[in-house]
């Protein structure tokens, strides 16, 4: 039975990635050895890693000025990179509190100076997008992060700053048009839309660098690793060369525009079902709505059993809501076909007609 793989990370990937990967781990680009045994200070890796940053640069289509980096440790380590490279000696940093992860952000900023969560959602379990706000203007930086996996929601404007201005974009990375040149940073786990778990996306602006005045380990300092074409320590081989896959396959069908295309086409088949089906009710607030990761329940948790055999009869994985949440989480990354997602609707829909036939 065909798998359809809602999972919210790691996700979905597009099949002729997959197979391309799968490939060079017996025999990479014909040379008689594997991917995952050649030297990463060779011709052909640096060829991949030259690649991969390229593309990057020119999907997000970024001004010159800015450097690329593949690094390890996920977004969870860049948030303590970030106030290393960026919050100064005694300096404030600001943060925008939509999820677990931005919480737990500011958390590790704070190890470094003082933070100011100008606002935040989680009076009501992070199920909304805060507006209205004030940034502070005695800071550093200004954070933010674009796509809340567990939540469901999404930021679809940006706090307006003279300061740095820093997103985590794991979760939503390459799947919608912005301006990307707004940001000064941005970071992204791959695992999502670009490609396995084992490297971290780093876009950085040259000229905000080094400027901080204090002393940073030589692993945690952005401008080593720009020195050394992200090869400072070995890098992720295997996950490198497979986001530059899926980076060459977004380009070949028309990139970010065709994306976006693509995920608003496929969101709105579920949402609206969400919103007309009275067995359901969406999580977040829909003015809110995620493109990528769709929250939603039960009216009645009495009917869980029976819409769970329904969605698993139909080989659909992965959709279990966050715990924090609860109900189901549909993830629909770049690479999720519309087909998919026309199951899970079928799924609810003839558990509608189980309960009110």
């Amino acid at each position: 039975m065909k798998k359809h793989n809602f999972s919210a990370g790691p996700c979905i990937l597009p099949q002729i990635v997959l197979q391309k990967a799968a490939e060079s781990v017996i025999n990479f680009n014909g040379i008689g050895l594997s991917l995952i045994e050649i030297s990463h200070r060779g011709k052909e890796f640096i060829e991949v890693m030259e690649n991969a940053r390229s593309l990057v640069k020119e999907l997000l289509n970024l001004p010159e000025g800015y450097s690329v980096l593949f690094l390890q440790g996920g977004a969870s380590l860049e948030f303590l990179m970030v106030p290393y490279n960026l919050l100064k000696v005694g300096g404030k940093a600001a943060y925008l509190d939509t999820g677990v992860w931005s919480s737990k952000a500011y958390k590790e900023a704070k190890l470094l100076g003082e933070v100011n969560v100008f606002a935040s959602s989680k009076d009501k379990t992070y199920n909304y997008v805060p507006k209205n706000y004030k940034v502070p203007a005695d800071v550093d930086y200004v954070h933010t992060t674009s796509n809340n996996t567990i939540y469901g929601t999404q930021l679809k404007e940006f706090p307006k700053t003279d300061k740095l201005l820093v997103c985590d974009m794991s979760s939503d990375i390459f799947s919608r048009q912005l301006d990307f040149s707004q940001f000064d940073l941005i970071y992204a786990g791959a695992q999502k839309n670009m490609g396995p778990a084992g490297t971290t996306l780093v876009v950085v602006k040259d000229e905000i660098l080094g400027k901080t005045g204090r002393v940073i380990p030589t692993m945690l300092d952005y401008q080593q690793h720009i020195a050394n074409d992200s090869m400072l320590n070995t890098p992720a081989v295997f996950p490198v060369y497979v986001s530059m896959l899926t980076l060459e396959w977004m380009k070949s069908i028309g990139g970010i525009p065709a994306i976006e295309k693509l995920n608003e086409a496929k969101a709105a088949v579920i949402y609206n079902e969400i919103d007309r089906n009275p067995l359901f009710k969406g999580f977040a607030e829909k003015e809110d709505r995620s493109l990528m990761n769709v929250t939603f329940n039960l009216v009645d948790e009495s009917n869980k059993e029976a819409f769970d055999k329904l969605w698993s009869a139909a080989g659909i994985s992965g959709i279990k809501g966050h715990r924090s949440v609860g109900g189901y989480r549909a993830s629909i990354y770049n690479a999720m076909p519309i087909e998919s997602v026309q199951i899970l609707v079928d799924a609810m829909q003839q558990l509608e007609q189980q309960v009110l036939k």
